[in-house]
């Protein structure tokens, strides 16, 4: 099965974040390209899997537990299962980054009510 999806299916309605879930593919891999503004990120939560980083453009604090970490283009972040973390966009650039989780469905549990 070969499956092509466009940048457009992948866009929520007023975002600017694409997301993919595989599981209904059958990949094993889901997804978000971020495309964020300075100061935005989501806040602190934990996957049952692992998280991979990969920043294109721009910079992005990383937090987790009283780790802070800035990483951009040329770096590649990972986040072990059931570890809290969240990351913000650093600097006065936009942030485009892929975050790759190692899931067919992306399992979030957010650490502060209303977070995300």
């Amino acid at each position: 099965m070969l499956t092509v999806l466009s940048a457009k299916e992948l866009l929520g309605p007023s975002s600017r974040t694409m997301r993919f879930e595989g599981e209904d593919l059958d990949a094993a891999v889901s997804f978000f390209v971020v495309d964020l503004a300075p100061g935005e990120g989501p806040d602190q939560h934990v996957h049952p899997y692992a998280e991979v980083f990969i920043p294109l453009l721009g910079a992005a604090m990383f937090m987790s537990d009283d780790l802070r970490r800035e990483a951009g283009p040329d770096e590649v972040i990972v986040v072990g299962p059931n570890t809290a973390h969240g990351f913000k966009t650093s600097g006065t650039e936009r942030l485009s980054m892929v975050c790759i989780h190692a899931n067919g469905r992306m399992i979030t549990e957010w650490l502060d009510e209303g977070a995300q």
